[in-house]
């Protein structure tokens, strides 16, 4: 039977989740002011905040970075692109390769729910702490009751 959690514990993952929940509704509504879906929001972003620095991902690279299929991201795409949203860049090493790029209306949209989300954000991150500092005062807690057979190896 596990130990008992603190109810402490208990209402910082509960502040958290409703902090992390305000969030998302908040940026979902912002989304649709500015003519983008939630999920064609995560797509700009994706596609713009590429972990390389190169602002361009190919579909392979999306598909994965939003854990999603490669045909739900091809036709997602396909969408975005006639909303005038997105580009298709040939790479210039591998002819199978393209790469997609947020245009510049895709960039304009992109940008304001981002700005308009800055203070949703903060908070966010009030909260993330709270909770990290709960997890970081059970971590001693945690670490005592590692099963035994775990330590003899």
């Amino acid at each position: 039977m596990p130990d008992e959690l603190s109810l402490d514990r208990f209402m910082r993952v509960a502040e958290f989740r409703a902090s992390l929940r305000a969030f998302l509704r908040h940026n979902e509504q912002t989304c649709r002011r500015f003519d983008l879906t939630p999920q064609r929001y995560l797509l700009l972003l994706a596609v713009k905040g590429a972990p390389n620095g190169s602002e361009r991902l190919s579909f392979s690279e999306l598909a994965e970075r939003l854990q999603l299929s490669r045909n739900t991201v091809t036709e997602l795409c396909a969408r975005a692109e006639e909303a005038g949203l997105l580009l298709r860049e040939p790479s210039q090493e591998d002819q199978r390769v393209v790469y997609l790029r947020v245009s510049k209306e895709g960039e304009r949209r992109l940008a304001a729910v981002v700005q308009e989300s800055d203070s949703f954000r903060g908070e966010l991150v009030v909260a993330f702490d709270a909770l990290t500092d709960a997890f970081h005062a059970a971590r001693p807690r945690l670490r005592r009751r590692r099963p035994a057979h775990k330590a003899k190896r």
